[in-house]
């Protein structure tokens, strides 16, 4: 494809020029759904060994008060309250995820935007809009740097995500088109992330190191610091350099279609890439009544893209059989409750019964498969088979996304904190600037 040249350019306006109500009522709403279910897993992972790792960390560190980090009585630092919260949200592998992109776009952009938010007293409508605006962009160049980006081995969610994180903050620093441009040009130098850290605490890490620098080159560039004009689409800049396919589709509408209204939220304590065939396990184990001694074998059908992903065939931990999806098809034939977070701990990979199941899953897979989607194919003792599909695009109604998201968030916080949450979220036009700040604050260390 051709190279296109004028990708900051559009990226620069939509920052800096657009105004906050060209936005969609129906991103608006997602976005809503995104960030209720944001703070329910950051506060959910606050006690999870690389949260109190970073925060421990910042705290050590300490500095100017500037913004709150979960977990922290003492605010911090804006860079160093990104890093903990972009890390923390990210801990569980229970964030949203865009297919598109193949990136995390809420655990990149939020925390960043929160963070300059929270030091500048900004308004939540203020935040709201710029990190909508921000998560936007991560979703658009992640598809922009393209498959081969990510298959070679980079982690779109700080790829990709540092960018939107950068933006995020611009617009809400009211940066200058010029200072904007180099906000850009210094994410190049700072995007990264590799995909050798999936089931290790380098993965949630990733998260924390987007939006952070997302912060801190918005930052530098307020205060005039220069980069590349065309750090992000210029010769040898970030795409050029890192394995970018160059879809001008992906910038195409921008400001007047949300891509971003396609992202996924999970409803499964795992890795988004085993979802779809969780969720054709549940209705064949409901549908037919299956239980585990009656089944012979399990085949699984998903991209290749997922096999180096999702496919730890021996895993000794619970993290790790997140990303394992004889693990997760062995617990929820054994009807263990995916959507928990203590389903995953070490003990039930130790289980001789869950042993045995996960034994007898078997993993193909085919380019014909939809990215987004798997096949189940049971055999049960006796010879009978049953077979079921699955598509995560297949997006479901609002109404629904909206029931499933409030369920999951009263399954991490409870119902009461659930409520009032959503309730708070609903009215975020009408709240005070520091709503955040105290709302996290109530349930700190």
């Amino acid at each position: 494809m051709t190279k296109r040249t004028n990708i900051t350019d559009a990226i620069v306006e939509f920052i800096t020029e657009a105004p906050d109500t060209d936005v969609p009522d129906s991103a608006r709403d997602i976005f809503r759904l995104s960030l209720v279910d944001w703070v329910a897993v950051a506060l959910a992972a606050r006690d999870e060994p690389v949260s109190q790792i970073t925060r421990g960390t910042a705290e050590e560190d300490g500095g100017n008060e500037q913004a709150y980090a979960i977990g922290l009585n003492q605010r911090q630092p804006a860079r160093a309250a990104a890093l903990v919260n972009g890390t923390t949200s990210h801990a569980l592998d229970y964030d949203d995820t865009h297919f598109a992109s193949l990136g995390h776009p809420s655990v990149a952009v939020i925390p960043a935007a929160l963070a300059i938010a929270d030091k500048l007293g900004a308004s939540p409508k203020a935040f709201a809009d710029a990190a909508l605006r921000g998560m936007e962009l991560a979703v658009r160049i992640g598809i922009w740097l393209g498959r081969d980006h990510y298959h070679t081995g980079f982690h779109v969610t700080p790829t990709a995500g540092t960018f939107g994180a950068a933006m995020a903050s611009a617009r809400l620093l009211g940066l200058s088109a010029d200072q904007t441009r180099s906000a850009l040009g210094l994410a190049a130098s700072t995007a990264g992330g590799v995909k050798a850290q999936f089931g290790t605490m380098g993965k949630p890490f990733h998260a924390g190191i987007a939006a952070a620098n997302g912060v801190e080159v918005a930052l530098l560039a307020s205060r005039g610091l220069s980069a590349a004009q065309q750090g992000l689409e210029g010769e040898q800049g970030y795409g050029e350099t890192h394995h970018c396919r160059f879809d001008d589709f992906a910038f195409d509408g921008l400001g007047e279609t949300y891509l971003f209204e396609n992202v996924s939220h999970k409803f499964h304590a795992c890795c988004h890439g085993t979802h779809a065939a969780l969720e054709a396990l549940i209705s064949l184990r409901n549908e037919h009544w299956i239980r585990p001694a009656e089944i012979e074998e399990i085949e699984i059908t998903v991209h290749p893209q997922y096999l180096d992903i999702c496919n730890i065939t021996n895993p000794d931990t619970g993290l790790e059989a997140k990303f394992s999806y004889q693990m997760v098809a062995a617990l929820v034939m054994h009807e263990h409750d995916t959507a928990r977070m203590d389903t995953f701990n070490d003990a039930v990979c130790q289980d001789a019964k869950i042993l045995a199941l996960r034994d007898r899953v078997r993993v193909k897979t085919t380019l014909l498969m939809a990215e987004s989607a798997a096949g189940v194919r049971i055999v049960l003792k006796g010879g009978t088979v049953v077979t079921r599909g699955h598509d995560l695009i297949a997006q479901q109604e609002y109404e629904i996304r909206e029931e499933r998201v409030r369920a999951k968030v009263a399954s991490l916080l409870g119902d009461a904190t659930a409520d009032t949450l959503w309730q708070e979220v609903a009215q975020m036009t009408e709240l005070p600037s520091n709503w955040m700040q105290c709302h996290l604050a109530e349930t700190s260390d």
